[in-house]
Formats: C-alpha cells, sequence, structure tokens
C-alpha cells in the first residue's frame, strides 16, 4: 500500500506540465514573429546582413521611399518594382519581368499578412498574457 500514488498530485502534475507546455508554445510563436520578421541587422528580403557605410556612419540610413529594411540590392530592385508597376522602369533589365513582378507582389502581400496578425487582437493578447506571467 505504501506505492499508491495521490490521484490529485497526478493530476496536479499533469495540468503543471499542460500549462508549461502551452507557455513554451506561446513563447516561441511570439519568438517566432519577431526574430524572422523583425531584425534590424538583416535584410527583410533576402536575409543578408546589412552592410555598415562607415561613410554614413553607425547607423544603416533608409531609403524614405523603401517602407522595408532592405539591403542595398534589394532596396533597388523594390524601387525598379515600383516603377515598373508606374509602366517605367529600366528595359535593359529584361529578366525583370511578369514572374518577377509577381514574386514582389506576393512578397508584400506576405509582409502585409504578418504585420496584421501582429496587430490582431489576439495576438496583442498573446503578448499580455506573456507580460503578465512569471517565467519559464
Amino acid at each position: 500500500m505504501a506505492d499508491i500514488i495521490s490521484i490529485d498530485k497526478k493530476l496536479d502534475l499533469a495540468k503543471d506540465k499542460k500549462s508549461a507546455l502551452i507557455r513554451r508554445r506561446k513563447v516561441l510563436a511570439v519568438q517566432k514573429v519577431f526574430q524572422c520578421t523583425h531584425c534590424a541587422l538583416k535584410c527583410e528580403k533576402c536575409g543578408t546582413q546589412i552592410e555598415q557605410d562607415p561613410e554614413i556612419g553607425a547607423k544603416h540610413r533608409r531609403d524614405l521611399r523603401v517602407p522595408y529594411n532592405f539591403c542595398q540590392a534589394c532596396s533597388e530592385e523594390y524601387r525598379e518594382y515600383i516603377e515598373r508597376l508606374k509602366g517605367k522602369g529600366d528595359s535593359d533589365c529584361y529578366w525583370h519581368n511578369e514572374a518577377w513582378i509577381d514574386a514582389w507582389t506576393k512578397w508584400i502581400q506576405y509582409q502585409s499578412s504578418v504585420d496584421r496578425y501582429i496587430k490582431s487582437k489576439e495576438f496583442k493578447k498573446l503578448l499580455d498574457e506573456l507580460k503578465q506571467t512569471k517565467p519559464v
């Protein structure tokens, strides 16, 4: 009879494990969004590290016409994409075809989707819950 395990203790332990698992999932969900989409040191499109120009100073100065944190190459491509949408652009860049425009359009739609997710009431609720609970 000494080996009898209390059912209450067993239920509490299972509840604690489930609670810890849910918390880890919440933390990972938030980490994933911010680490994968909002790193200030990498290009949002291609993921390469953004180079620092010593003549500009320590901070990377973004082109105000480009609403994303891009490396120089992606920034130029974005501006070319906008020009192509206006019916202009460099005609020598024949590879900037309809499929290229479609890829840029879908990438921008994806970014908008991520932004909407971050601004959703459910994601904000998740952030509030994580702020209120103690770290595991």
